[in-house]
């Protein structure tokens, strides 16, 4: 299996030369961006949708381990392209070997990120890859060096709420000293899950189990183990802090200016859905990131606030007054006068823009605006969380080193793959 892999990674890299050099310029400015999407299922849709909503794409590939899903999303896009129907796959590999393609959409679950990603890669391809980058850190570390040796490459990561006015205008109104200095964040998405069934059980006829599995571990399937429910299983999403909090976590650091924290300590617990997932349904964690911390806090059992417009955002403390940031809205209260509350409508359609600015990138020739080593940063600052509520202590961050303080924290950095499937880190 790994020889027939590696031979179809090869001639994807030989088939696909002139992909990035076409897009780039050096054919007519009017040829469309000839997409593949890998992942067909609930959010490799959202990604389509925003790209043809944007306009001068082709998807001309599909695939997906669901027969299902694949046939139902190639008559979609069918429809919608006026009966060009996609070719479909059902390994990646073949896929990327076919060539025609000028870039790719990784919508898979994150185990399977890196290995997409590498071989987009290898086949010359421009990448758009959802959040988080990976499912480990030491992943993260092998896809970022290898896009960077590759910088006429564009690769967008999906955070984005980068493209939100309201964020936007918040950094701005901090920047020009509106809130005094900046004292402490505090960001939570508290929201009431909607289980699946988590009894083992017979996978789909349509569903390649296995190979949904790839890298990662063989687990029963259930349905609250697979399409999409996956987030909260520790083996694949690795829970909601990783999944969904991680926005907030990517928009903290851009209002911060910064990088890996390097310090975080967290706690969680299983207080309602014991026996049903397999991550925590309350969790808080504390986030180190300079002067100003970040303290974390999530609730999947009842998302109730006493003001429910505040159970998705960042709160921000500063000297001369309060901010309450959401993806469409910010409120501005003054210290000591709260009859002065201000409240900014920002609306904006995130996902469209964000996948502009990743079009517009390939075809103007420069990065988007979410690189893999930005996007990685968000992704080892959850996970660094995820490695302290198992250690039961605080992790550091060696940011010379590029590693956690303490072996049994450094070994938690790396899960090992499944066979046949090999690890892309080699130190």
């Amino acid at each position: 299996m790994m020889n027939r892999r590696t031979f179809l990674e090869t001639a994807a890299a030989g088939l696909a030369a002139g992909a990035a050099a076409r897009v780039a310029g050096q054919g007519p400015a009017a040829e469309p961006v000839r997409i593949g999407l890998i992942g067909c299922g609930w959010y490799g849709g959202v990604l389509l949708d925003a790209a043809h909503r944007v306009g001068g794409v082709e998807i001309v590939a599909l695939c997906d381990v669901d027969r299902r899903h694949l046939e139902e999303t190639a008559a979609k896009i069918a429809e919608r392209q006026n009966g060009r129907r996609p070719r479909t796959y059902k390994l990646y590999e073949e896929m990327l070997a076919a060539g025609g393609l000028d870039a790719v959409f990784i919508a898979t679950p994150p185990h399977w990120h890196a290995l997409q990603f590498l071989a987009a890669l290898e086949a010359g391809l421009h990448i758009y890859c959802e959040k988080p980058l990976a499912y480990d850190i030491r992943e993260c570390q092998a896809m970022v060096r290898a896009a960077e040796a590759r910088p006429k490459q564009v690769v967008q990561v999906g955070f984005q709420r980068r493209q939100s006015p309201a964020w936007q205008q918040v950094r701005e109104f901090i920047r020009q000293g509106g809130l005094g200095a900046m004292r402490q964040l505090e960001a939570q998405i508290h929201y009431t899950a909607g289980l699946l069934d988590s009894t083992p059980q017979d996978p789909p006829a349509e569903l390649d189990w296995d190979l949904w599995c790839g890298p990662g571990p063989k687990l029963p399937y259930s349905p609250q183990v697979g399409h999409k429910a996956w987030r909260l299983e520790r083996e694949v999403g690795h829970g909601h802090l990783v999944d969904w909090g991680i926005h907030l976590i990517d928009a903290a650091r851009g209002l911060l200016g910064a990088d890996v924290p390097r310090r975080v300590s967290a706690s969680g617990a299983l207080v309602k859905y014991g026996g049903r997932i397999t991550t925590p349904d309350t969790m808080s964690a504390w986030f180190e990131f300079g002067d100003v911390p970040l303290l974390w806090r999530h609730r999947l059992w009842g998302a109730q606030e006493h003001d429910p417009e505040t159970q998705n955002g960042i709160f921000i403390y500063g000297d001369d007054g309060t901010i309450f940031v959401a993806d469409q809205r910010w409120v501005f209260t003054p210290r000591g006068n709260p009859s002065a509350r201000k409240v900014t409508e920002a609306k904006s359609d995130l996902a469209r823009e964000h996948m502009a600015q990743f079009l517009t990138a390939i075809r103007e020739r420069r990065p988007a605006g979410c690189s893999p080593r930005d996007g990685a940063a968000s992704t080892l600052a959850v996970k660094l969380a995820m490695i302290s509520m198992d250690l039961g202590r605080t992790v550091e961050w060696d940011a010379a080193r590029e590693q956690i303080v303490g072996e049994d924290a450094v070994a938690r950095m790396k899960r090992d793959y499944r066979a046949p499937w090999r690890h892309p880190w080699s130190g």
